[in-house]
């Protein structure tokens, strides 16, 4: 059992934390109203978490385990958020063990019932940060939309990759021309086999995406941890390793 925390000593986004156990409330009568109103508190820009906002989360964690559908995926997602902001090996882990556990189990029983690809992801990213994956909680938002943006390794310019969703990769190509126009330069895409995917995460992502019936975000994990390479000086790259090296 976790002791409940001294909101008084504890801070947040606009300081003192002694307000925060109302904002919980609010957020527990309506999660996705009030989604946006607890993160800009305990997790602004969803990049920086606040004492408040680690403390918060055996409450998130009990909230979890009451609610159901939507509202389940707004407190997983929000608890996620938070915990992405945790580096790994962090003592938040070892201090808040039994919630995070209780986090990560329902957020692997959501993945299968995701209503859609964008809430498959979301809970995907949650589900990666409840394990302390780093980059990667929080690095995947792109995959519903089969389009993401890195840095060429050689000459620095930005290289859009468009996956689509077709599984013969009709349409699936680089471009550095930001609006796409007709004639500009293209190279094609393909993404690596299922079974010549690095192991460990690749693999896993992969392979758990297709067991809960989200072939889209399975062919664009394949892009993701793909062959590529930059239209303006062919330097090849894996999207995956630029990921990492400008994170």
């Amino acid at each position: 059992m976790t002791d409940p925390p001294d909101w008084s000593v504890l801070t947040d986004a606009c300081g003192s934390a002694e307000h925060v156990p109302a904002l919980l409330d609010r957020f527990a009568a309506d999660p996705e109203d009030g989604w946006s109103e607890l993160l800009d508190h305990l997790c602004p820009a969803l990049d920086t978490a606040y004492s408040a906002g680690f403390a918060a989360l055996p409450r998130l964690a009990a909230l979890a385990a009451t609610c159901t559908g939507r509202d389940r995926v707004h407190v997983l997602t929000a608890a996620g958020c938070i915990l992405s902001c945790a580096t790994t090996g962090s003592e938040v882990f070892t201090r808040l063990a039994a919630p995070i556990a209780e986090l990560h189990r329902l957020a692997d029983r959501c993945l299968a019932a995701a209503a859609d690809p964008e809430e498959y992801v979301h809970l995907l990213q949650a589900l990666l940060s409840f394990e302390g994956v780093e980059t990667w909680d929080r690095s995947l938002d792109w995959l519903p939309d089969s389009e993401y943006e890195v840095a060429c390794p050689y000459c620095g310019v930005p290289v859009r990759l468009l996956t689509g969703t077709a599984e013969d990769c009709s349409g699936c190509y680089a471009t550095t021309d930001e609006h796409d126009r007709p004639g500009a330069e293209r190279t094609p895409l393909c993404p690596t086999p299922p079974d010549r995917l690095r192991p460990g995460l690749a693999r896993r992502l992969h392979a758990r995406a297709l067991a809960d019936g989200h072939r889209p975000v399975a062919h664009a994990l394949r892009h993701l941890f793909g062959p590529a390479a930059c239209p303006d000086c062919a330097t090849p790259f894996t999207a995956a390793d630029q990921v990492t090296a400008n994170w």
